[in-house]
């Protein structure tokens, strides 16, 4: 069974990945530490499927356990909504004892993860991911929070979870789309850290959305690896650990602009990644091969590398909010290289013009 550590002292925890894990999370609770109940939060794709055998492992534990349920989507990652589950947290009993299991994709961990974080000053937060994206990439690090009218994650907290209860076989309960959507952060890792996993996502192309157990164990495994050596070496992001933000730039940007229901979190992160790729052309910084090696793999995963009918002057307007602007000037992250990137805060106004209109934005 693969198991990855996050290495943060006293707030280390494990990473496991295992077929069938989610009918058995109680198993990898930490040992000594039983909770003295637990509130699982997911949503009404996910729970159908999968909230009952979760309830199952921790009652059967000797563990109390009940049951919130969200609508889905990015709409519900709101202050309104976190104010409801703490409603739900104290109907249900919980104390600083108590742990919040975060069962479902990447919306579901942010809500539920800043719910625990803030609850009675935080409580335990055991994150269970069944969405590719959330599986490779958000589960991991403690990045909590929701999003406000004028950006997205403007509101949030740093809080751990005990531990990341990883099952390759929820993923066979996605639809193609959404697999699709999770393969950006796959290669979003690739481009900053490796070029050999980059190579093989290249030799792979689509039999990658087929996600058979092998290829999920395997891609899953390697880009825990990687975003959990980068969360190890910064936990709080003040240097390496924005490296993770390669195409969340732009793509947070054309989420804001399109009002989070056009294109899904990966979708959007695919054409930001472009969009970065474009950006590090247009400023000398990357060859044209390194640009149009990134935009061939996320074409021939079916994702999108422009946008559609979105202006540029929009895009400006929400990046200079962005919450990781320096002095109202956008942070970027540029790749020099496949498995070599540069964090770069001072590009010129003409230049960041000219690589959004090359990705395809309109004037």
């Amino acid at each position: 069974m693969p198991q990855v550590t996050v290495a943060l002292g006293e707030r280390s925890y494990l990473v496991h990945v295992q077929a069938g894990a989610v009918a058995r999370v109680a198993e990898f609770l930490p040992k000594g530490a039983a909770p003295a109940r637990a509130l699982v939060v997911s949503d009404a794709n996910v729970a159908p499927l999968y909230a009952g055998p979760v309830l199952d492992s921790l009652r059967k534990a000797g563990v109390p356990a009940a049951l919130s349920v969200m609508p889905p989507g990015e709409g519900e990652k709101t202050l309104a909504r976190v104010e409801a589950l703490y409603h739900e947290m104290v109907d249900a009993g919980l104390d600083r004892q108590s742990l919040v299991v975060a069962l479902g994709g990447g919306v579901v961990g942010d809500v539920a993860g800043f719910a625990a974080a803030t609850y009675m000053r935080g409580i335990a937060l055991l994150q269970v991911p069944t969405t590719v994206v959330a599986q490779v990439d958000s589960s991991i690090g403690g990045k909590t929070g929701v999003d406000l009218p004028e950006g997205k994650n403007l509101v949030g907290a740093f809080h751990q979870p005990v531990a990341v209860v990883i099952d390759p076989e929820t993923l066979r309960s996605l639809p193609e789309r959404e697999v699709r959507a999770g393969l950006a952060e796959v290669v979003k890792h690739g481009v900053i850290q490796d070029a050999a996993y980059f190579g093989f996502l290249e030799r792979e192309g689509r039999r990658l959305l087929q996600m058979s157990a092998k290829t999920a164990e395997r891609v899953i495994t390697r880009s825990v690896e990687i975003k959990s050596a980068v969360v190890s070496a910064d936990e709080r992001e003040l240097g390496l650990r924005a490296i993770l933000n390669y195409g969340h730039t732009v793509g947070h940007a054309l989420e804001v602009v399109t009002g989070y229901r056009k294109y899904l979190h990966g979708e959007a992160i695919a054409v930001g990644m472009a969009a970065a790729a474009n950006l590090s052309l247009s400023s000398g910084l990357c060859d044209r091969e390194t640009a149009d090696r990134i935009t061939g793999l996320l074409s021939a995963l079916g994702l999108p590398t422009a946008p559609e009918s979105v202006r540029a002057g929009k895009i400006l307007a929400v990046l200079s909010r962005d919450k990781k602007a320096l002095a109202g000037r956008a942070r970027f992250v540029l790749p020099r290289r496949i498995g070599s990137v540069e964090i770069v805060d001072d590009l010129s106004d003409e230049v960041l013009e000219k690589g959004l209109l090359m990705t395809g934005f309109i004037r």
